[in-house]
């Protein structure tokens, strides 16, 4: 398959990659080429910014585009249609789109909405309610053919943030024991 990653090679963007190429898959990255940019080498890398330099996917498409690095809906939206020929849009969004956390949620929980929050800055507080806004402009864009993606805390090798945890520990009654950094 033709796959399309929209974002860096730093983190869940290399993780998809990864996969990708572990099936065969004929992947394209768009970014910016700042992190990593010596990485998977035999990738096509097409250089721009969703901010406003698009012009470089014009008349392509992709089998599937995996969104990993959409957080302003009018640059998700641009995005969008400007990959609308693609076949399918994956959009990695979050749990925080969900207007209250502190009862069980599930796909038809209210949304959080931006209310005041200024629609361009990413903040603690507008994070979840843009990404919501992120979320419509893709479906609006790809209806049926969009997929979102609603993780909770993402982790792992490669994470630019130190929220990968040093220790699990288990419930079932055994003893905890350390895990190292590659997940062995």
């Amino acid at each position: 398959m033709r796959l399309l990653v929209l974002g860096g090679s730093r983190f869940l963007g290399r993780a998809v990659a990864e996969v990708a190429l572990a099936r065969d898959h004929e992947l394209t990255f768009f970014n910016r080429g700042q992190t990593s940019p010596g990485l998977y080498p035999d990738v096509e890398k097409l250089h721009g910014d969703r901010a406003g330099d698009l012009q470089v996917l014009a008349g392509r498409e992709w089998g599937a585009v995996v969104d990993t690095s959409g957080y302003l809906p009018d640059l998700v939206r641009n995005s969008a249609a400007a990959l609308a020929g693609s076949a399918h849009y994956c959009f990695v969004s979050t749990i925080s789109v969900y207007a209250d956390l502190s009862v069980p949620v599930d796909e038809d929980s209210p949304l959080a909405a931006l209310g005041e929050l200024l629609s361009d800055d990413v903040t603690n507080e507008s994070y979840g309610p843009l990404k919501a806004l992120c979320e419509a402009a893709v479906c609006e864009a790809f209806e049926e053919r969009a997929l979102v993606v609603r993780p909770g805390l993402i982790v792992g090798p490669h994470s630019p943030t130190p929220r990968w945890p040093a220790r699990i520990k288990l419930t079932s009654g055994a003893r905890s024991r350390p895990v190292s950094s590659s997940g062995r």
